[in-house]
């Protein structure tokens, strides 16, 4: 499975592409960050972003798109502009018909150190790590977004377990349901 994790930002996005599968090594694809400008407008650094998730969906045909939940913060500004880039990143997978899973901050870190409560120090140690890079990634944004593409993988292995088994129990009681009233 391949799949590209983006940490939405207006000001840094960062990006990253990771294959593997639960039980096995994981390997870094690709990892990097879309920089726009605070001075920018904001119509033109949506494009510019937009243009380069366009870009990197094309050129490594992630199987997923993993996003960061926006979660509450205090500056509401900060909110936006990841909200705003989390759209952006949902419907240029969407576009294409590749699922796109959402991750809270917390599970991300859960799934990669084994704490909720990391701190980006912590996260991009873990990633180097199991990913075994060469060097840290060039920003926390981009360690982030190789995060988010490692817990999809990890974390949609076990979701898919669970929505089968939950199919399998709903099949076996329509069945149970149809004995009983015939």
């Amino acid at each position: 499975m391949r799949v590209l994790g983006v940490d939405p930002g207006l000001t840094r996005c960062g990006l990253g592409v990771v294959e593997g599968s639960t039980g096995r090594p994981l390997t870094a694809v690709a990892v990097g960050v879309v920089r726009t400008a605070a001075r920018t407008d904001l119509g033109a650094r949506l494009v510019t972003i937009g243009a380069e998730l366009d870009d990197w969906i094309d050129r490594y045909q992630p199987d997923a798109v993993a996003v960061e939940r926006v979660f509450s913060q205090h500056n509401v500004r900060t909110v936006m502009g990841t909200a705003q880039v989390s759209g952006l990143a949902i419907v240029a997978a969407t576009r294409r018909g590749i699922p796109v899973a959402l991750h809270t901050p917390s599970e991300v870190k859960a799934a990669v150190t084994g704490s909720g409560r990391a701190d980006k120090v912590q996260v991009t140690a873990m990633v180097v790590r199991l990913l075994r890079l060469g060097e840290q990634p060039s920003t926390p944004d981009a360690a982030d977004a190789l995060a988010l593409a490692m817990c999809c993988i990890w974390r949609g292995a076990a979701v898919d377990r669970l929505t089968a088994a939950a199919r399998a129990a709903r099949a076996d009681l329509s069945a149970a349901q149809a004995e009983v009233t015939t």
